[in-house]
């Protein structure tokens, strides 16, 4: 009996210094909608924020299609009009001051992104980031670090899309769509729709504790 109660002890203890280098939280997102609520016909592509060092992890899942064909530039590297390949993305916003930063996956490897002040008014983009992505038949799944000096101060909306096909096949999908009630005819998909992000808190991952580093490349800005 002691010796069944030392053995139970010893998992205890492993089991609690494992979970010392567990990450803090990690936030799960599926996207399930294209951009104007429409279900998506597919898996939905999962995306999953938790604590990395010096800046947030992010790693994605999903489905892989292989349309458009891959960019023409090398993995791991920056590309410029990412948007208009196969991608994964997401947005990190301060409401307050329309300060964002957008950020961009490719499955071949590819990265973007953008620091923006103003709907749609990007400062510098193309910088650095570590991004590796896996295709595995069908699917695919990718890791990155964004570094917290990409960050805007005062992170507090968040939303995330993706987007395949060609042509007429061309799709747009996002978290966080616009409601059916507010589209109009003609309307066409726009990410750029910062009233449709939603509350989002980089303490909930990294514990309430936690403030965010500042960052020389926001000075300047509203």
């Amino acid at each position: 009996m002691g010796a069944s109660r030392g053995i139970q002890l010893m998992t205890l203890i492993h089991i609690l210094l494992c979970c010392d280098s567990l990450p803090l939280t990690q936030m799960q997102y599926l996207i399930q909608n294209t951009w104007d609520s429409n279900p998506v016909d597919h898996d939905p592509i999962r995306i999953v924020f938790s604590p990395g060092q010096g800046g947030l992890k992010i790693e994605m899942f999903g489905p892989f299609f292989n349309d458009p064909a891959a960019p023409l530039a090398p993995p791991g590297q920056p590309f410029p009009g990412l948007w208009d390949y196969e991608v994964v993305e997401s947005f990190f916003l301060d409401s307050t001051t329309e300060n964002y930063l957008e950020v961009e996956f490719c499955p071949h490897g590819q990265h973007l992104i953008l620091l923006l002040s103003g709907v749609g008014q990007a400062f510098l983009q193309q910088l650095p980031m570590v991004f590796n992505a896996t295709i595995k038949g069908d699917r695919w799944m990718g890791e990155a670090l964004l570094p917290w000096s990409y960050f805007p101060p005062n992170i507090n909306k968040m939303n995330s899309y993706a987007i395949h096909g060609s042509g007429e096949k061309r799709t747009y999908e996002a978290l966080y769509p616009i409601p059916k009630e507010d589209l109009v005819e003609g309307q066409r998909p726009n990410f750029h729709r910062l009233e449709y992000f939603k509350d989002f808190r980089l303490q909930s991952i990294m514990g309430e504790g936690w403030v965010q580093p500042g960052s020389d490349l926001w000075i300047g800005k509203p």
